[in-house]
């Protein structure tokens, strides 16, 4: 039975410090920080740690519903999309995720594009 991208990295113990790494890297950045700024980024970081687990194929699962209920009110532009993009790639690179595990992992998150990217 193939592992899951989620299990071949340690399931949930690595990929939240994947994510608080990816948000140190968000916060710093000019394009992104904005939209973060009155966020609990603790609260923050375990629903993305479950979301990007869900993406990996882990036990978590968000619908497209409630990605664009959630994202809706800020407003991310294009250049956003991209920047967060980027950025997710240098953090899962920074762990060692092989090239084909990250293409799976940001192909999961432009097949949502369209649920986050409203502004």
């Amino acid at each position: 039975m193939a592992q899951t991208v989620f299990e071949r990295y340690g399931g949930f113990s690595t990929f939240s410090k994947v994510v608080s790494a990816f948000y140190d890297k968000i916060l710093d950045s000019p394009v992104t920080s904005p939209y973060f700024a009155n966020v609990d980024m603790r609260r923050l970081i375990d629903h993305q740690t479950k979301f990007v687990a869900s993406v990996v194929g882990g036990p978590a699962s968000y619908t497209n519903e409630h990605l664009a209920r959630i994202h809706t009110p800020f407003k991310i532009n294009e250049a956003a999309f991209s920047e967060m993009s980027t950025l997710l790639r240098e953090t899962l690179e920074d762990f060692g995720v092989a090239e084909a595990d990250i293409q799976v992992v940001l192909r999961e998150i432009l097949n949502r594009k369209h649920f986050v990217v409203t502004g």
